[in-house]
């Protein structure tokens, strides 16, 4: 197995360069064919690896001046801030210097920055960001969740070639099944742009589409590739997040009200922590642009060093299982 390097946008995201340094060096102390690329603030990394451990030729660093922070207007930050730790990665995987890159910074940036320096894949028209969500029956692809709100059907069709590949070859996921996300199962429901790709979902051959899907079974695992604009994918994830938030805090309180629920919780912890564990959206790394030339993950914005870990952990399997070349491989059959 050969080397995978990935570059990481040291100063991006709420929690940087503390979680993401951390994040780093858990991947490397984790993984023996993995080398990170530390872009950013010289000293200020320096002075977070002196906390830890780790193999130290494996990760080195790649300093830069420039931070692009999260409001910044994107293109105009991508243009005139060269030297910022987020050019400077995407820079490098436009050079082959690395294999990919992870960033938990502006996401705007993100995704003008991967157009500019990665470019789309010839026939890709969109490239969405496609994050993996916990589900009863293990993990469904969410596409697009934040890149492309005004859509169009031929994207959504695209987003769904897509995920299909990402997740029979990096999931394991054989013919996996395609839904589009919809109010009522009904072929005549939804909106304007819903009634326009469902047809068009139905005709494609290399796409196991099954309908339609409402929002209350996504948690259940009824898909596993959920196609939708980012408008909606975005409102989808936010709230998956929410849920579970509030609903942790509400068992912590429940089982904390009285002895007899103390005791219950103390019994039932073990089973229900495995169980919690599996909805756990941070152990499944980050948001690949799927269609683009080189792999760019984006990572929440306030992403924990162990997010961190797993979205870098996450470009290895991207690599070895060429997604890119078989996405390239898959939309040049179009032109003939």
């Amino acid at each position: 197995m050969s080397e995978t390097i990935v570059a990481v946008d040291a100063m991006g995201g709420d929690n940087a360069p503390g979680e993401i340094v951390k994040g780093a060096v858990d991947a490397i102390n984790k993984v023996k064919d993995l080398k990170v690329i530390l872009v950013g603030d010289e000293q200020a990394i320096h002075t977070e690896l002196k906390k830890y451990t780790f193999d130290f030729p494996r990760i080195t660093i790649k300093a830069t001046t420039e931070v692009i922070e999260t409001a910044e207007p994107p293109v105009v930050a991508i243009k005139k801030k060269k030297d910022s730790s987020l050019v400077v990665a995407m820079q490098m995987i436009k050079t082959g210097e690395a294999d990919a890159m992870v960033s938990a910074g502006n996401s705007g940036a993100i995704l003008v920055g991967g157009q500019l320096y990665a470019g789309r894949v010839k026939g890709i028209k969109r490239a969405p960001l496609a994050p993996l969500i916990p589900t009863a029956e293990g993990v469904s692809l969410l596409v697009d969740c934040g890149a492309n709100v005004d859509a169009r059907a031929e994207h959504l069709v695209q987003f769904a070639r897509m995920g299909s590949i990402y997740m029979e070859h990096v999931m394991g996921k054989k013919n996996p099944r395609v839904a589009i996300v919809n109010i009522g199962a009904e072929e005549e429901k939804g909106n304007a742009l819903v009634k326009e790709t469902f047809p068009m979902l139905k005709a494609a051959e290399d796409i196991n589409f099954i309908g339609s899907i409402e929002a209350r079974e996504i948690p259940s695992g009824y898909a596993d590739v959920i196609v939708c604009e980012a408008f909606v994918g975005n409102v989808i994830l936010k709230m998956y997040e929410g849920v579970s938030k509030t609903f942790l805090k509400v068992m912590k309180e429940a089982f904390l009200s009285s002895l007899k629920s103390k005791i219950g919780a103390a019994l039932a912890l073990p089973a229900l922590k495995k169980k919690l564990r599996a909805f756990d959206a941070t152990q499944y790394g980050g948001a690949p642009l799927l269609g683009l030339n080189g792999l760019i993950v984006k990572t929440h914005g306030s992403a924990k060093a162990k997010e961190v870990t797993n979205s870098i952990i996450q470009c290895i399997s991207f690599k070895e299982q060429k997604i890119n070349e078989k996405i390239r491989e898959s939309f040049s059959q179009d032109d003939k």
